[in-house]
């Protein structure tokens, strides 16, 4: 009986094979919505839920399928199964794996070649999600994406089809081979899954959006609706078929014209493109509700290309826009035809490579231990291949040759023109050029809120105090700090937290209030009273998003700051340091491909300086009696070089280099005992 039901909820789609042509449509639709958004149309802001479509048609397919076999052979031969999944992802995903590693090489900068080789790595072992979270990639937000960062959603998919089965399978005899069991055993782990989804979102955005704990329940809804009991024959649901198929185009149609990069996603949010798949699943379950749109023959033919469109239409998409700048957005007309070129690339893959290689191979393995024996060492070749390519590109230091003299830290500074053999972070190693203070655990990350013990640096038999304190943009000068602290005889003590400004402003991170920077600002004003510092040094990144958009950001501004200062203790003398220049994209990536004309990565100091800010903070400081230093001419000129003499000045768009920070430690302390 419980067979019949199954075979009759998926044959009832019109096909004696069980074929689905909603489902086919369904795929269309899911790639249309990426590849558009990815594109950059503006009014499909949420595209990017077509990979939440995928899930659900994955895990009601593969369960499908699954537990036919085990209801006709009582068991599941895993290496059989891995075969064919194998079978039919890898063949693609290896060409394209490769074939976006050679043009990663010819043409993205080559500063971030290492990073994507290393990327394609954890692609060719399965793992891409992880790296991705590891790395704490914001997929809604990225400006310089990996040209394998699509490959997220194959992992986690990989991922769950590696321990599923056994799920299944183990389920399958604990329940005694009903699928009511089944379906219990799904809803459970629905529920744990997006309880865990709920859970990292407040913890963890990136292992929320890239963990296979945090996204299983995606595919296990559709591994419900597989293993709904009666849903063919049960008449609410037979006579509710063609509203649920409506109503569920309608959510998925809501998902990508509603959402957007400032979604938090998934969380909730997911639930519409989720359950809008599965409503139409369920609708699908008889021929006269399918939507003529899915069943057309075009939906049908983009359906069965699906997989290698979404493939090759990232990197056919990136890497152009990598080798351009990402401070050079690609007009719109051209990444629709980068998009559209995408589909008959992806008809020759599916001709003839997907199609062909999904059926069982013949020769020397046509046996399932060869084939999964070629299938693991093909992975682990790669892996291999692309680590060692990484290494070699990263021994080979990015130059042009000759040398600069060490020039920085005087005023109206002189960009140097090419990339010097002894600059200093190299190009490569810029991204790391950080404050100490990151591997003593004293920066806090967004979700920290404790003050840590044992930030505190400079002479420790010093009898004066100063603190600094803000976000990331006050840690930024911390390596400037250590010379006023030596040489004014201070202790410094560190309070500063990521995306949190030392301003009394409630903000917003991804639409949702940033609860954890004002509980650690409440800690970090305890500690400052504590400490009764003769100094405290304030300084911020301003361009953020304020909870309550009823008023001008900048008007809050400068309420927040002048709130600040007002809670600072009674006779300690408060700095508030002018922000730092602000690049269209990392400077080490416009350098690499600059070597021998690096003023092209130079910025004119308007676009680079919010001077309208400048001046709030200046008159709020100038009000309270506070001092106001101001070191952009030690940066800037009329331009804002990305090189001063052997030193590159930036770590990243907006963030000083630890030499450069350095180097304005004799101005900033002759600033500081100027003004005290």
């Amino acid at each position: 009986m419980v067979t019949s039901q199954l075979n009759a909820a998926s044959k009832s789609a019109g096909s004696p094979s069980g074929f689905r042509s909603d489902i086919q449509g369904l795929r269309a639709l899911a790639v249309l919505g990426v590849v558009l958004y990815h594109a950059g149309v503006s009014f499909l802001p949420g595209g990017y839920t077509g990979v939440d479509v995928f899930f659900v048609i994955s895990g009601f397919l593969i369960t499908t399928h699954l537990v036919r076999t085990l209801q006709s052979r009582g068991t599941i031969s895993f290496a059989d199964f891995y075969l064919k999944r194998a079978r039919r992802i890898l063949p693609a995903s290896v060409l394209v794996l490769v074939a976006t590693t050679i043009a990663a090489y010819l043409w993205i900068p080559r500063v971030d070649v290492p990073g994507a080789f290393q990327d394609a790595a954890a692609t060719a072992l399965y793992v891409p999600n992880i790296r991705f979270a590891v790395e704490g990639t914001d997929y809604l937000a990225e400006t310089a994406p990996s040209p394998f960062q699509h490959y997220w959603s194959l992992g986690i998919e990989e991922q769950f089809y590696l321990i599923w089965p056994a799920v299944l399978a183990v389920a399958f005899l604990a329940v005694r081979k009903s699928v009511r069991g089944l379906f219990a055993v799904a809803a459970v782990m629905v529920l744990g899954s997006f309880s865990i989804n709920l859970f990292l979102m407040q913890v963890s955005t990136p292992w929320a959006f890239f963990s296979l704990p945090s996204r299983a329940w995606e595919l296990g809804v559709g591994a419900m609706v597989a293993l709904l009991p009666g849903s063919a024959a049960v008449p609410v649901l037979r006579a509710a078929r063609p509203a649920l198929t409506y109503l569920g185009l309608l959510g998925i149609a809501g998902s990508f014209l509603l959402f957007s990069e400032d979604t938090p996603f998934p969380g909730f949010a997911a639930l519409l493109p989720v359950l809008s798949t599965a409503c139409v699943i369920l609708g699908g379950f008889s021929p006269v509700t399918h939507a003529r749109l899915l069943s057309s023959s075009p939906m049908q033919a983009i359906g069965r290309w699906s997989y290698s469109i979404y493939l090759v239409h990232w990197p056919m998409l990136t890497i152009p826009q990598l080798a351009a700048g990402t401070e050079n957005p690609l007009p719109l007309a051209l990444t629709l035809a980068l998009g559209a070129a995408s589909i008959p690339v992806a008809t020759l893959i599916y001709t003839y490579v997907e199609e062909p290689l999904r059926k069982p191979w013949s020769g020397r393995f046509s046996s399932t231990p060869r084939s999964l024996t070629l299938v693991v060492s093909v992975s682990v070749v790669c892996a291999m291949v692309a680590l060692s390519l990484a290494q070699a590109v990263e021994r080979a230091r990015l130059t042009a040759g000759g040398t600069a003299q060490y020039s920085a830290g005087a005023q109206y500074p002189i960009g140097t023109s090419f990339v010097p053999e002894n600059i200093e972070p190299s190009l490569e190693e810029a991204a790391a050029s950080v404050p100490d203070t990151y591997a003593d655990g004293c920066h806090l990350e967004q979700l920290e809120t404790e003050i840590p013990a044992g930030c505190t640096y400079g002479p420790q038999e010093a009898e004066l105090d100063m603190v600094l304190f803000g976000d990331s943009h006050a840690q930024q000068w911390f390596g400037a700090l250590e010379t006023v602290a030596a040489g004014g005889s201070y202790r410094l003590h560190t309070l500063t937290k990521s995306s949190c400004p030392s301003v009394d402003l409630m903000i917003s991170v991804k639409d949702a209030p940033y609860t954890q920077c004002e509980e650690w600002k409440k800690r970090a004003l305890e500690k400052i009273r504590d400490l009764d510092p003769e100094l405290v040094v304030l300084a911020n990144y301003g361009r953020v998003q304020p909870a309550d958009s009823s008023t001008p950001l900048e008007q809050q501004w400068a309420e927040g700051l002048s709130s600040m200062i007002s809670q600072m203790p009674v006779g300690a003398e408060v700095v508030v340091l002018a922000d730092t220049p602000q690049f269209p994209v990392a400077p080490a990536s416009c350098l690499s491909r600059n070597l021998e004309k690096a003023d092209a990565c130079s910025v004119p100091r308007d676009d680079a300086i919010d001077a309208s800010r400048q001046e709030v903070e200046r008159e709020v400081a100038n009000r309270h009696g506070s001092h106001y230093i101001d070191l952009t001419s030690y940066l800037c000129t009329e331009a804002c070089p990305a090189i001063i003499g052997n030193v590159l000045a930036y770590r990243d768009e907006h963030h000083l280099s630890r030499p450069m920070s350095a180097a304005l430690g004799a101005p900033l302390a002759a600033a500081i005992e100027g003004v005290l």
